[in-house]
């Protein structure tokens, strides 16, 4: 399975409803409520607000844990390569890490899948978004 992956700034110290909002405006808007979320066991994804609103909404979470977190495998692969990707794009400072996550998330969603070899999204909306690249125009 091939999801298209999105990537937020936050903080340790940001409150749930401030993540939910994020949530909503990043996922939600685009795609609608998911029928299944990966997520570590952060404490504000555990706290019984969270499963309460999913229950109702009938979406299923599952958990994993730092120490065994093969819940589906893909949830690790994607933040192995988005970590190695803003490893080499963001600064020596770190100041500029925010900036770089949503040209970071174009480039993963935009990259062929090895075994598919189709890109998330060709995956999930049929098209692969135009790229800068394609905006230039061509010599004669």
């Amino acid at each position: 399975m091939i999801v298209v992956a999105h990537f937020d700034a936050c903080r340790k110290t940001d409150k749930a409803s401030h993540v939910a909002y994020l949530y909503f405006r990043e996922v939600v808007c685009l795609h609608g409520v998911p029928m299944l979320i990966v997520s570590d066991r952060d404490a504000m994804f555990l706290s019984y607000f969270w499963k309460m609103l999913w229950h109702k909404l009938g979406t299923k979470l599952m958990f994993s844990t730092t120490c065994h977190p093969q819940t589906d495998g893909q949830t690790e692969f994607v933040n192995r390569t988005m970590g190695s990707l803003l490893r080499a794009i963001v600064s020596k400072n770190k100041k500029d890490r925010d900036d770089k996550l949503t040209p970071a998330e174009f480039a993963y969603n935009q990259a062929p899948h090895s075994t598919t070899r189709a890109t998330p999204f060709k995956v999930v909306y049929g098209v692969n978004p135009r790229i800068p690249v394609e905006l230039l125009p061509m010599p004669r």
